[in-house]
Protein backbone atom coordinates (compact mmCIF):
# COMPACT_ATOMS: atom_id res chain seq x y z
CA UNK A 1 0.00 0.00 0.00
CA UNK A 2 1.38 3.60 -1.26
CA UNK A 3 1.39 7.13 0.84
CA UNK A 4 1.46 8.85 -2.43
CA UNK A 5 -1.56 10.74 -3.20
CA UNK A 6 -2.76 9.44 -6.73
CA UNK A 7 -3.73 12.04 -9.05
CA UNK A 8 -7.22 11.95 -9.27
CA UNK A 9 -7.66 15.63 -11.52
CA UNK A 10 -5.77 13.55 -14.25
CA UNK A 11 -8.27 11.11 -14.56
CA UNK A 12 -11.68 13.88 -14.39
CA UNK A 13 -11.80 14.09 -17.72
CA UNK A 14 -12.25 10.16 -18.97
CA UNK A 15 -14.11 8.76 -15.66
CA UNK A 16 -17.49 9.16 -16.59
CA UNK A 17 -16.20 7.46 -20.60
CA UNK A 18 -15.37 4.46 -18.42
CA UNK A 19 -18.45 1.76 -18.82
CA UNK A 20 -17.97 -0.38 -15.94
CA UNK A 21 -17.67 2.75 -13.87
CA UNK A 22 -20.99 3.78 -14.78
CA UNK A 23 -22.89 0.68 -14.73
CA UNK A 24 -21.24 0.32 -11.01
CA UNK A 25 -22.92 3.68 -10.42
CA UNK A 26 -26.46 2.16 -11.45
CA UNK A 27 -25.56 -0.86 -9.67
CA UNK A 28 -25.06 0.67 -6.26
CA UNK A 29 -28.10 3.38 -6.75
CA UNK A 30 -30.02 0.25 -6.94
CA UNK A 31 -28.46 -0.89 -3.84
CA UNK A 32 -29.18 2.04 -1.53
CA UNK A 33 -32.74 1.87 -3.00
CA UNK A 34 -33.19 -1.32 -1.76
CA UNK A 35 -31.79 -0.72 1.82
CA UNK A 36 -33.17 2.64 2.62
CA UNK A 37 -35.94 5.25 1.18
CA UNK A 38 -34.21 8.46 -0.77
CA UNK A 39 -37.18 11.17 0.45
CA UNK A 40 -37.58 14.58 -0.61
CA UNK A 41 -36.95 16.27 3.03
CA UNK A 42 -33.34 14.77 2.94
CA UNK A 43 -30.05 16.58 2.46
CA UNK A 44 -27.46 14.08 1.48
CA UNK A 45 -23.75 14.20 1.56
CA UNK A 46 -21.76 12.13 -1.59
CA UNK A 47 -18.40 12.06 -0.02
CA UNK A 48 -15.97 11.17 -2.65
CA UNK A 49 -18.55 11.92 -5.20
CA UNK A 50 -15.90 12.73 -7.89
CA UNK A 51 -17.51 13.55 -11.28
CA UNK A 52 -21.05 12.73 -10.10
CA UNK A 53 -22.23 9.44 -11.13
CA UNK A 54 -23.86 8.90 -7.76
CA UNK A 55 -24.51 12.22 -7.57
CA UNK A 56 -26.92 12.83 -9.62
CA UNK A 57 -28.51 9.82 -9.91
CA UNK A 58 -29.51 10.66 -5.97
CA UNK A 59 -30.25 14.28 -6.69
CA UNK A 60 -33.88 13.86 -8.16
CA UNK A 61 -35.27 12.40 -5.00
CA UNK A 62 -33.77 14.45 -2.32
CA UNK A 63 -33.98 18.01 -1.01
CA UNK A 64 -30.54 18.80 -1.02
CA UNK A 65 -26.74 16.59 -2.01
CA UNK A 66 -23.87 17.99 -1.53
CA UNK A 67 -20.72 16.39 -3.68
CA UNK A 68 -17.17 16.90 -2.13
CA UNK A 69 -14.25 15.76 -3.57
CA UNK A 70 -10.51 16.17 -2.62
CA UNK A 71 -9.59 16.36 -5.99
CA UNK A 72 -10.69 19.91 -8.07
CA UNK A 73 -10.40 18.61 -11.40
CA UNK A 74 -13.48 16.07 -10.85
CA UNK A 75 -15.27 19.07 -9.19
CA UNK A 76 -14.71 20.83 -12.32
CA UNK A 77 -16.29 18.35 -14.10
CA UNK A 78 -19.69 17.72 -12.09
CA UNK A 79 -19.75 21.76 -11.59
CA UNK A 80 -20.26 21.77 -15.36
CA UNK A 81 -22.65 19.16 -15.31
CA UNK A 82 -24.73 21.02 -13.05
CA UNK A 83 -24.52 24.17 -14.77
CA UNK A 84 -25.75 22.55 -17.79
CA UNK A 85 -28.57 20.73 -16.56
CA UNK A 86 -29.44 23.71 -14.80
CA UNK A 87 -29.91 22.04 -11.35
CA UNK A 88 -30.51 24.01 -8.13
CA UNK A 89 -30.49 21.61 -5.31
CA UNK A 90 -26.34 20.52 -5.47
CA UNK A 91 -23.47 22.06 -4.50
CA UNK A 92 -19.96 20.87 -4.19
CA UNK A 93 -17.28 21.47 -1.99
CA UNK A 94 -13.23 20.04 -2.07
CA UNK A 95 -12.49 18.23 0.49
CA UNK A 96 -9.00 18.79 2.48
CA UNK A 97 -8.10 15.30 2.96
CA UNK A 98 -4.82 16.52 4.88
CA UNK A 99 -6.93 18.73 7.58
CA UNK A 100 -10.58 16.39 7.17
CA UNK A 101 -12.65 19.18 7.06
CA UNK A 102 -15.98 18.63 6.42
CA UNK A 103 -18.78 21.04 5.27
CA UNK A 104 -20.82 22.54 8.07
CA UNK A 105 -24.37 21.67 8.87
CA UNK A 106 -26.09 18.32 9.18
CA UNK A 107 -26.92 15.50 6.99
CA UNK A 108 -29.87 13.23 7.02
CA UNK A 109 -27.85 10.50 4.89
CA UNK A 110 -23.93 10.34 4.20
CA UNK A 111 -23.19 8.33 1.12
CA UNK A 112 -19.49 7.26 0.11
CA UNK A 113 -19.08 4.68 -3.38
CA UNK A 114 -15.80 3.38 -3.67
CA UNK A 115 -14.04 6.11 -1.55
CA UNK A 116 -12.55 4.61 1.68
CA UNK A 117 -9.70 2.11 0.53
CA UNK A 118 -8.21 5.77 -0.17
CA UNK A 119 -8.64 6.94 2.99
CA UNK A 120 -5.73 6.31 5.85
CA UNK A 121 -7.36 6.60 8.77
CA UNK A 122 -11.01 5.01 8.40
CA UNK A 123 -12.27 5.26 11.86
CA UNK A 124 -11.32 9.09 12.07
CA UNK A 125 -13.71 9.71 9.15
CA UNK A 126 -16.81 7.62 10.24
CA UNK A 127 -16.43 9.83 13.72
CA UNK A 128 -15.97 12.84 11.56
CA UNK A 129 -19.07 11.96 9.65
CA UNK A 130 -21.17 10.99 12.58
CA UNK A 131 -20.38 14.91 13.79
CA UNK A 132 -22.52 16.24 11.00
CA UNK A 133 -25.12 13.31 10.54
CA UNK A 134 -28.01 14.47 12.61
CA UNK A 135 -29.66 11.95 15.61
CA UNK A 136 -30.77 9.35 13.70
CA UNK A 137 -29.48 9.72 10.49
CA UNK A 138 -27.99 7.11 8.15
CA UNK A 139 -24.80 6.79 6.93
CA UNK A 140 -24.09 4.03 3.62
CA UNK A 141 -20.64 2.63 2.44
CA UNK A 142 -20.00 1.33 -0.74
CA UNK A 143 -16.44 -0.46 -1.41
CA UNK A 144 -14.44 -3.64 -2.52
CA UNK A 145 -14.16 -6.86 -0.43
CA UNK A 146 -10.80 -7.86 -0.17
CA UNK A 147 -9.22 -7.75 -3.11
CA UNK A 148 -5.74 -8.71 -2.62
CA UNK A 149 -4.68 -5.33 -3.92
CA UNK A 150 -5.30 -6.51 -7.53
CA UNK A 151 -8.64 -3.75 -7.94
CA UNK A 152 -6.49 -0.95 -9.27
CA UNK A 153 -3.26 -1.37 -11.93
CA UNK A 154 -1.28 1.02 -9.46
CA UNK A 155 -1.94 0.74 -5.69
CA UNK A 156 -1.02 4.04 -5.40
CA UNK A 157 -2.89 6.33 -2.62
CA UNK A 158 -4.45 2.92 -1.69
CA UNK A 159 -4.53 2.22 2.11
CA UNK A 160 -6.93 -0.75 2.32
CA UNK A 161 -7.24 -3.94 -0.16
CA UNK A 162 -11.10 -4.25 0.18
CA UNK A 163 -12.49 -4.56 3.63
CA UNK A 164 -13.87 -7.45 5.63
CA UNK A 165 -17.35 -6.20 6.05
CA UNK A 166 -16.83 -7.56 9.80
CA UNK A 167 -14.15 -5.10 10.71
CA UNK A 168 -15.81 -2.13 8.46
CA UNK A 169 -19.28 -3.47 11.06
CA UNK A 170 -16.81 -3.50 14.11
CA UNK A 171 -15.73 -0.17 12.98
CA UNK A 172 -18.98 1.85 12.76
CA UNK A 173 -20.08 0.60 15.83
CA UNK A 174 -17.36 2.39 17.69
CA UNK A 175 -17.85 5.41 16.07
CA UNK A 176 -21.43 5.78 17.32
CA UNK A 177 -23.49 3.75 14.64
CA UNK A 178 -26.07 0.72 15.05
CA UNK A 179 -28.88 -1.03 13.32
CA UNK A 180 -26.13 -1.69 10.75
CA UNK A 181 -27.36 -4.33 7.50
CA UNK A 182 -25.40 -5.13 4.82
CA UNK A 183 -25.51 -6.93 1.56
CA UNK A 184 -23.47 -7.22 -1.60
CA UNK A 185 -24.09 -4.39 -3.95
CA UNK A 186 -22.68 -5.44 -7.61
CA UNK A 187 -19.87 -7.46 -8.81
CA UNK A 188 -17.09 -5.67 -11.21
CA UNK A 189 -15.16 -6.59 -13.84
CA UNK A 190 -11.49 -5.26 -14.58
CA UNK A 191 -8.83 -6.31 -17.24
CA UNK A 192 -5.24 -6.31 -15.77
CA UNK A 193 -2.31 -4.69 -17.56
CA UNK A 194 -1.65 -8.13 -18.67
CA UNK A 195 -5.03 -8.44 -20.28
CA UNK A 196 -6.64 -10.99 -17.62
CA UNK A 197 -10.30 -10.35 -16.93
CA UNK A 198 -10.60 -9.92 -13.07
CA UNK A 199 -13.61 -10.08 -10.73
CA UNK A 200 -14.31 -8.01 -7.88
CA UNK A 201 -17.15 -7.67 -5.28
CA UNK A 202 -18.48 -4.86 -3.69
CA UNK A 203 -20.66 -4.63 -0.42
CA UNK A 204 -22.83 -1.55 0.90
CA UNK A 205 -23.13 -1.30 4.14
CA UNK A 206 -26.02 0.97 6.13
CA UNK A 207 -25.53 2.23 9.61
CA UNK A 208 -28.05 4.39 11.73
CA UNK A 209 -26.53 6.99 14.22
CA UNK A 210 -27.02 6.57 17.86
CA UNK A 211 -29.48 8.44 19.70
Amino acid sequence: MNDEKRDFDSEALTRDKEPARVKLSNDVVQAICGLISLTSDMNVLDFGCGTGLLTLQIQPFVRSITGIDSSQGMLNVLDAKISKLGITNVRTHLFDIIRGVLPFGEFDLVVSSMTFHHIKDVSLLLKAMAGVIHSSGQIVIIDLDPDDGKFHDSNEGVFHFGFERSIMKKLLEEAGYDSIREKTAASMQRVSPTGETRGFSIFIMVGRKST
